[in-house]
């Protein structure tokens, strides 16, 4: 996706770039929780997810998420619900803000910062050579996320259908899209992004949900 032109330009508001960004961390775990429950998920959220952990350079901020902002219309749609506008899913919201507080430890930690860095260059040579969302790269970033993150003593508990979830590449996929979460945690995070505002400046997030549609 960062190799074509941006569709449309994000606002410099740091605002709607907060918006954005934590929409792919409540897409991310929107689409943990569909895996868990009907090991089925939508694709064009699938790969905007994947793409933007597998490319940790991308030549702007809308590069990320491929140039427009309902590549991350299920994300949007569940910070709908977190600000009251929507039925929010108690789980998916869960998920949203454990990814976050695990982000935040991640962040403080400066070695597993530069180890997950380290698998995922290794990892962009794999996508360039089969493509972002080849299963090898899935099973490659499942791992980055097993052998770093889930060192952690705070865990991202998947509820789900117990077979779904032991069966082939389930857990890979699972793991990667955690990873994709934290990626867009740690955006999020860059942007000025705090879980203090989630609480007590809602009216600037739905103000930026109305400028995204």
């Amino acid at each position: 996706m960062s190799s074509t032109t941006p569709i449309h330009r994000a606002p410099d508001s740091p605002s709607v770039r907060q918006a954005l960004a934590l929409a792919g961390v409540f897409q991310a775990a929107s689409l943990v929780d569909e895996l868990a429950r009907t090991g089925q998920v939508d694709n064009r959220a699938w790969d905007t997810l994947i793409e933007a952990t597998v490319d940790t350079n991308p030549e702007s901020f809308e590069a990320i998420y491929g140039g427009h902002p309902n590549n991350l219309r299920r994300g949007l749609e569940t910070l709908e619900a977190l600000v009251g506008r929507k039925q929010a899913n108690p789980v998916v919201l869960r998920y949203g803000f454990t990814i976050l507080l695990v982000m935040n430890k991640l962040r403080t930690n400066s070695d597993m910062m530069d180890s997950l860095g380290q698998h995922l260059t290794r990892i962009q040579g794999q996508a360039e050579h089969f493509s972002p969302t080849h299963e090898n790269v899935i099973a490659s970033l499942g791992e980055a996320y097993q052998e770093t993150i889930s060192t952690f003593k705070t865990r991202i508990v998947v509820q789900g259908d117990p077979s779904l979830l032991q069966s082939r590449m389930m857990p890979e996929r699972v793991r990667a899209c955690l990873l994709s979460g934290i990626r867009f945690g740690l955006l999020w995070h860059q942007q000025g992004g705090r879980r203090w505002k989630l609480v007590f400046q809602r009216k600037a997030l739905r103000r930026a949900l109305d400028s995204l549609g």
